[in-house]
């Protein structure tokens, strides 16, 4: 089909009307509430500030006394050795207790099921409490033959302050990491499992080497995190004669009435520190796990501050116009003829 030529003119005039509008800037839209509550939250936030400076009660002298403090070095140390062995446990646990739930078997299938119930329906620290007392219930602990020779020995010398705050950590937290466990095998394609029997592998050495790898990959970022809520639920430990970081703070607060306000914000800075450092390596374990699953990783904290600083360069690209973005999604113009 042929032009007659008459519409050569008011084309080129629409397309050139086009192609000035598309390379106007782009306005952005207001949002003048939006920056009324930024506003506020700012003016709030700064007060707060300023009263860390000028409260003479927050005791910053008495906190940079403590911080490095021998005491308060000795209960970090013990947080975070609880804190790990728990963790390592709890996880292998976990893992143990998922498959026992998965299982064909029912009897192992309703043990752990009621072992998840249980613990998750009794708080941590009653769970603590009564470990603690288990020495009046079972004064001794021993195995034996029955009605044949019986070895026993007192439950106070097996079971001592930081073994009760590990294991009564560790029951608590494996029925969470169980479900983390289950969760994560039950999101692997079962496609893959498909292809692990065709190719004749036993039960444990399809869950070993094909079903594991692959929930690995959402079960380690969320257990994670779960060691965090783990970190901060060791200071539950004081309560059975325990001193970590948050019991050592507790008994010199006992000691020096008039510190207690410094040697919260001690304890308090602590904590901030340690699970600030569980986020960030939560956060690079997550990058980890998404290699070959992700086309392609999310930056780093550091990748985005260097795009940052490269675009607000006074050369950079600037505010993008319709036409960048256009030209990005359509491709460089054709002339036609």
């Amino acid at each position: 089909m042929q032009s007659d030529g008459t519409d050569g003119p008011a084309t080129d005039a629409l397309t050139a009307a086009g192609r000035a509008a598309l390379d106007r800037p782009v306005v952005p839209l207001r949002h003048p509430v939006r920056w009324i509550a930024a506003a506020l939250v700012l003016v709030v936030l700064l007060n707060f500030v300023e009263t860390l400076f000028t409260n003479e009660q927050w005791g910053w002298p008495a906190v940079g006394k403590w911080l490095f403090s021998p005491a308060i070095l000795t209960g970090l140390q013990l947080t975070l050795v609880a804190t790990a062995l728990s963790a390592v446990i709890s996880f292998a646990g976990g893992i143990v207790v998922a498959v026992a739930r998965l299982s064909k078997n029912p009897v192992l299938s309703g043990l752990a099921w009621g072992y998840v119930w249980l613990f998750r329906s009794v708080p941590l620290i009653l769970v603590l409490v009564f470990l603690y007392n288990l020495g009046s219930l079972y004064p001794t602990m021993g195995i034996g033959i029955p009605f044949g020779p019986q070895f026993e020995v007192p439950t106070a010398n097996v079971l001592g302050d930081l073994a009760i705050g590990v294991i009564g950590l560790s029951l608590s937290e494996i029925a969470y990491a169980s479900e983390i466990v289950r969760a994560g095998v039950l999101a692997v394609d079962h496609g893959q499992l498909e292809a692990a029997q065709a190719l004749g592998l036993s039960r444990r050495r399809q869950f070993a080497r094909v079903v594991l790898p692959q929930a690995l990959r959402s079960i380690v970022p969320a257990f994670v995190n779960q060691i965090v809520g783990l970190l901060k639920a060791s200071s539950l430990l004081f309560y059975v004669s325990l001193l970590d970081l948050f019991g050592v703070v507790q008994n010199l607060s006992s000691t020096y009435p008039t510190d207690i306000i410094p040697l919260l914000v001690v304890a308090t800075i602590w904590y901030l520190a340690l699970t600030s450092a569980v986020s960030v390596a939560q956060y690079y374990v997550e990058r980890w796990t998404s290699r070959g699953s992700a086309r392609a990783l999310p930056p780093t904290p550091f990748q985005r501050l260097r795009a940052a600083l490269r675009q607000d360069r006074p050369g950079g690209t600037g505010r993008r116009t319709q036409a960048t973005a256009a030209r990005q999604v359509a491709g460089p113009d054709k002339e036609t003829s």
